[in-house]
C-alpha cells in the first residue's frame, strides 16, 4: 500500500527516458539509508512501461534497430556507472542478451529466446526484442526498489497538468478517464508525439478524402496497418530514411517474399506476388547509407586527433561561444579526411601517384596547420598524390547526384542501383573501406560535438543555420543509416522491379484532372509516377508547437511551459523545436520566464538545448557524451530527492 506521507513523483511517459528517470530515482534512493523519507513514483504510460510506444514488444520483428547489440543501454553500465549510484538492474542490452543465452533471464517467450540465440554483439536486433529488454529493466528496477519506495503504473494518458495551491501537493495531473493524480514533482518524458500535418500534407490528405485515395501521414511504423496497401498496385513513398526501410521490408518479406543469395554474392529477391510496386523519393534521391559491419560502434581504427573533447570544450571554458562552421567543423573535418586517406593508403596505396608514406606525412603536416590555411594545404597534398576519382569531398556526400541530369527513369534507376551496390560492398569491407571509416570518424565526432553545443554552447544563429541547417542532414544521411542487410535487400528489390525511384528534389501533388497522386523530379526527364496510394515514410515532426498531445497543447496554451525562442542570424526571433528550460536538471520555464522548481523535462522535448536527443545512451560511454540522457536522468533524480530530504516548509 502506498504511503500517503511519501513524496509523490509523477513521471509522464514510461518509455526509455521515463524508465531511466525511475531507475535513477531508485538507485539514488538506495544510497540514502534507512532514515530516508518515503517515495511514491507514479508512471503514467498508455503502453507497457519500459518499451512505451515506440518499442512495443508485440511489433513485427522485421523492424530492426539501426544500432548493433553492443551499443544501447537504458541504465548506467561500465565506465558510465563509475560516477553515479549503482543501478539496481545494471545491464546494457548486449549484457542482457548474453544472460538470456546463458539461461539467467526467465519469463521470455520463444521468439525472444530464439532471436537472442542467433544474434552476436555486432548484429542488429529487432525493435521488439529491445522493447523486451526495456520491459525487463523496468520490472527489475521496480522489483529491487527498497521498502521506502512504491512504484505505480497508470495505464492512462495525461491530458492536463496544473499547479495547485496546496501545502501538501504542488501539481494535479488530469488523466484521460477524468481522474486527477496529485504530485509533488512531475517529469515530462513524453517521447515521440503525434504532430499536425504541414500545409502540403494537409492538402494531400484532403484530396485523398475527397477523391477516394489513400494518404498515409507520418507515423510510428508499428502503428501502421501495412496490410491495407493492396498487392501489385503502385504506392508512392516519400522519404528514404529509416522509416522507408520499415515500409520496404514489411511490404516485401513481410508478405512472404524471400531474399536469397545470388551467384554473384549479392542478394536476389523471390516475390510472393503480394507486393505493391514501391516508388520512393527523397530530396537527395537516395537512401541513408548503411552502417558498416564492425565489431565496435566506432571503428577501432578511428582516433579523433583534432575534434577531441578537450579542444571543443576549451571554447566554453575560456568564455568563448564558438560557431559551428568557423570553429567546430574544421576540427571534425580534419579527422574525417585523415580517417579516409589513411585507410585509402592502407588498402589502395598502389593507386596513388606518390608514396603513401610521403603523402600521409604531407597530409598530416597540412592538417596540423593552424588557422584556415590548413584546408588549402591539405587540398594541395591530395591533388598531388590522389587520383581524382579517389578524392573525398565530404560535404558533397550529402548530395551524390547534385546537378546531374538523367535522360529517363531507367538511367536514374541504374545510377541508384550502382550506388546501393557500392554502399553494400563498402559496409561489408568494414574497416577496410575508406568511406565507411570517414563516416565512422564523423559519427565519433558527433558525440563530441553534442557536448560542445549543448545548453547554449554555440550561438543561436550557428545552431539554426549551420549545425541544424546543413550538418545535421549530412551526418544523419551518412551515419544514422540502416543495418547493412537493408541496403543489400533494397538493391535486390530494385533488380526485381519491386522498387523504383522518382529522383532528387521530388515534387508530390494531386492531379485534379485524373484524380490521382503524382510525383516527378526536375532532374529525371520524361518520368512521371502516379498512384492512388501515398505513404509518408517518416515519423511525426518533433516540434512542441505542432504536436497533437492534449497535455502539451494544454501546457502551452495556459502558459505553464513555453517553446524556447532563438535569435536568427538576421535578428528575427525563431521558435525552436523544444521547450524553454533552465540549465540541467532542466526545469521547465513558463510563459513569464519563471522556472518551475518541480517540473522537469527529459528527452525529445529538449531539442532546444541539446542536439541528437533521439539517440539512445551508448553502453559504457562517458555520461556527458554518449550517455548524456542518463546524466540528465540522474540530475533530475538528484534534484527531486534533494527536495524530498528537506524538512517540511524549507
Amino acid at each position: 500500500m502506498e504511503n500517503q506521507e511519501a513524496r509523490r513523483v509523477a513521471v509522464i511517459g514510461g518509455g526509455p527516458r521515463g524508465t531511466s528517470v525511475v531507475e535513477r530515482l531508485i538507485a539514488r534512493y538506495r544510497t540514502l539509508g534507512a532514515g530516508a523519507p518515503g517515495l511514491s513514483i507514479h508512471v503514467i504510460e498508455l503502453f507497457e512501461p519500459g518499451p512505451g510506444h515506440v518499442w512495443q514488444t508485440g511489433q513485427s520483428r522485421l523492424f530492426l534497430m539501426n544500432t548493433p547489440c553492443l551499443y544501447p543501454t537504458v541504465v548506467p553500465v561500465g565506465e558510465t556507472a563509475a560516477g553515479v549510484a549503482a543501478s539496481p538492474a545494471g545491464l546494457s542490452f548486449d549484457a542482457w542478451r548474453t544472460r538470456v543465452n546463458d539461461g539467467r533471464i526467465s519469463g521470455l517467450g520463444h521468439d525472444d529466446v530464439t532471436e537472442c540465440a542467433r544474434l552476436t554483439s555486432r548484429d542488429f536486433p529487432s525493435r521488439a526484442l529491445y522493447g523486451r529488454y526495456l520491459a525487463w529493466t523496468f520490472a527489475e528496477v521496480v522489483r529491487q526498489a527498497p521498502p521506502g519506495v512504491a512504484v505505480v503504473h497508470h495505464r492512462k494518458e495525461a491530458v492536463g497538468l496544473e499547479r495547485v495551491d496546496d501545502p501538501d501537493r504542488r501539481w494535479s495531473i488530469l488523466l484521460d478517464d477524468g481522474t486527477e493524480l496529485p504530485a509533488d514533482d512531475v517529469v515530462l518524458a513524453l517521447g515521440h508525439l503525434a504532430a499536425t500535418l504541414t500545409p502540403e500534407q494537409g492538402r494531400l490528405q484532403d484530396a485523398a478524402a475527397r477523391h477516394g485515395l489513400q494518404y498515409w501521414p507520418p507515423s510510428v511504423p508499428a502503428d501502421v496497418a501495412w496490410d491495407r496497401l493492396p498487392a501489385r498496385k503502385t504506392v508512392l513513398v516519400r522519404g528514404l530514411g529509416l522509416n522507408f526501410f520499415d515500409a520496404m521490408i514489411q511490404l516485401t518479406e513481410g508478405r512472404g517474399g524471400r531474399f536469397l543469395p545470388a551467384e554473384d554474392g549479392r542478394l536476389a529477391y523471390e516475390p510472393s506476388g503480394r507486393e505493391p510496386r514501391l516508388v520512393a523519393a527523397s530530396r537527395r534521391g537516395v537512401p541513408y547509407r548503411a552502417k558498416a559491419s564492425l565489431d565496435a560502434y566506432i571503428p577501432r581504427g578511428v582516433t579523433l586527433r583534432f575534434c577531441t573533447s578537450a579542444r571543443v570544450l576549451a571554447f566554453r571554458q575560456t568564455g568563448v561561444q564558438p560557431g559551428f562552421d568557423h570553429d567546430l567543423w574544421p576540427l571534425l573535418h580534419r579527422d574525417v579526411l585523415w580517417a579516409y586517406y589513411a585507410t585509402l593508403c592502407r588498402t589502395t596505396g598502389h593507386a596513388l601517384a606518390a608514396s603513401p608514406a610521403d603523402f600521409l606525412a604531407e597530409l598530416d603536416a597540412a592538417l596540423g596547420t593552424e588557422g584556415p590555411a590548413w584546408e588549402a594545404a591539405a587540398g594541395d597534398a591530395v591533388a598531388r598524390a590522389i587520383p581524382a576519382d579517389l578524392r573525398l569531398d565530404v560535404e558533397a556526400l550529402g548530395q551524390p547526384f547534385a546537378r546531374r541530369r538523367f535522360a529517363d527513369g531507367g538511367e536514374f534507376a541504374a545510377a541508384v542501383l550502382a550506388y546501393l551496390d557500392a554502399d553494400a560492398a563498402g559496409s561489408a569491407e568494414g574497416e577496410d573501406d575508406p568511406l565507411k571509416m570517414a563516416i565512422g570518424a564523423m559519427n565519433a565526432g558527433r558525440s563530441v560535438i553534442k557536448q560542445a553545443v549543448a545548453d547554449g554552447g554555440i550561438s543561436d544563429s550557428s545552431w539554426n543555420t549551420e549545425l541544424r541547417g546543413w550538418f545535421e542532414p549530412l551526418v544523419e544521411g551518412l551515419a544514422s543509416g540502416p543495418p547493412p542487410v537493408r541496403i543489400a535487400q533494397l538493391a535486390a528489390l530494385v533488380r526485381a522491379g519491386i522498387v523504383r525511384f522518382v529522383g532528387p528534389n521530388p515534387s508530390f501533388g494531386f492531379d485534379p484532372d485524373e484524380e490521382i497522386f503524382r510525383a516527378t523530379s526536375p532532374w529525371v526527364q520524361g518520368e512521371t509516377f502516379t498512384a492512388r496510394y501515398l505513404v509518408e515514410a517518416m515519423t511525426p515532426a518533433n516540434r512542441v508547437t505542432t504536436n497533437l498531445s492534449p497535455l502539451m497543447r494544454t501546457l502551452l496554451e495556459d502558459g505553464t511551459v513555453r517553446p524556447r525562442t532563438l535569435m536568427g542570424e538576421d535578428g528575427v526571433p525563431v521558435t525552436s523545436a523544444g521547450l524553454d528550460v533552465t540549465a540541467p536538471p532542466y526545469r521547465a520555464v513558463d510563459r513569464t520566464g519563471k522556472a518551475h522548481d518541480a517540473l522537469f523535462v527529459i528527452g525529445l522535448q529538449l531539442a532546444s538545448v541539446q542536439w541528437g536527443t533521439a539517440i539512445a545512451a551508448e553502453a559504457g560511454a562517458p555520461l556527458d557524451a554518449g550517455s548524456r540522457t542518463l546524466l540528465d536522468a540522474d540530475a533530475i533524480a538528484g534534484a527531486i530527492l534533494e527536495h524530498a530530504a528537506r524538512p517540511s516548509g524549507s
